[in-house]
């Protein structure tokens, strides 16, 4: 195919030339999408799209085989705390995730969406680097100030042809991975529909009762009224992050709230954890670790992160079938 995509995206020193080169990207994968294109869709067909987190960077292939098998729409992400955590850059998540697009004839549609971040230089090193999505998350601020960072990311993204996901509410976490907090709000429906109409994003995660990371001692729980409520006063896409050891009953309920619910569902501990288990692992490991594991150990780790992703978009997202 001659020179890949991500060597095309790849111009951080020059936003222009970098814009530019993601266009040549759009054009050179067309099943490469924001993540604008595939709420919608959700949205109308009544399923929600996964938006899976593989924080090693051999697990993203495992993530697309799945898509492929099950003919769904995915969303690959990585958040900045992952991205340190685990030790790897923006570029280095983007170019494996562009090999696997190109080497394994991926067809189904698909976003790269950098998740959680504070920090609009990563946002702009991740458009340069060929991510059709981004989240600002600027929750932590007062309302004022969440609109105006958001604001101005969504003045950034959008000339570049990049979807924005903000966040509104605090969702609160169990791991502190993704977060730093393990602070709850839930989100307002009027503040969410001042947020909505002042920022033009294209899709809000709602704090209703979800958390990041294990559920340990409290039980998962949505408030599907509260959802409902925000749906009726925005026709922002809604975004449910801390999908993982959530019942699938509840997020199908959440999916199909009346006049559209969630249509984006994080998802991310869940696959490390069938990671971990299938190579006999107790404890996370760098990026570096992961890919020096014997081909054979991970093999069997991307077969089990497979498996799961096959699981969820069948039988907890709805979303096979639907390309």
């Amino acid at each position: 195919m001659g020179i890949s995509a991500i060597q095309m995206v790849m111009d951080i020193t020059n936003p222009r030339r970098g814009e530019i080169r993601l266009m040549i990207a759009l054009r050179e994968y067309p099943n490469l999408v924001t993540l604008n294109e595939v709420l919608v869709r959700a949205e109308q067909g009544g399923y929600a799209v996964g938006s899976f987190s593989p924080r090693y960077t051999p697990m993203i292939g495992a993530v697309l085989s799945a898509a492929e098998r099950c003919k769904s729409p995915a969303i690959v992400q990585i958040s900045s705390r992952e991205l340190s955590k685990y030790g790897i850059s923006v570029d280095e998540f983007a170019e494996e995730f562009y090999r696997v697009l190109r080497e394994d004839r991926i067809s189904v549609p698909v976003v790269l969406h950098l998740d959680h971040t504070r920090d609009t230089a990563l946002i702009e090193e991740a458009v340069a680097v060929g991510f059709t999505s981004v989240m600002i998350d600027a929750s932590h601020e007062e309302f004022d100030r969440n609109v105006a960072i958001t604001r101005d990311v969504v003045e950034f993204a959008h000339p570049r042809g990049v979807s924005v996901e903000a966040e509104l509410g605090r969702i609160g976490t169990t791991d502190f991975i993704e977060t730093d907090t393990d602070e709850e709000l839930f989100t307002d429906p009027e503040e969410a529909r001042l947020f909505v109409e002042q920022t033009d994003v294209d899709a809000l995660a709602v704090s209703v009762g979800t958390a990041h990371g294990v559920y340990m001692v409290r039980q998962p729980r949505i408030d599907f009224e509260r959802i409902g409520k925000i749906r009726e006063l925005t026709n922002v896409h809604l975004v449910l992050h801390g999908g993982s050891g959530v019942p699938s009953e509840m997020i199908m309920k959440a999916i199909q709230c009346p006049g559209g619910g969630i249509s984006k569902v994080n998802i991310a501990t869940d696959l490390e954890l069938a990671f971990l288990a299938a190579i006999d692992r107790k404890e996370p490991m760098t990026n570096e670790e992961c890919c020096a594991l014997s081909p054979s150990l991970l093999r069997t780790g991307r077969e089990a992160v497979e498996e799961v992703v096959v699981d969820k978009m069948l039988h907890f997202l709805g979303s096979g079938g639907k390309v």
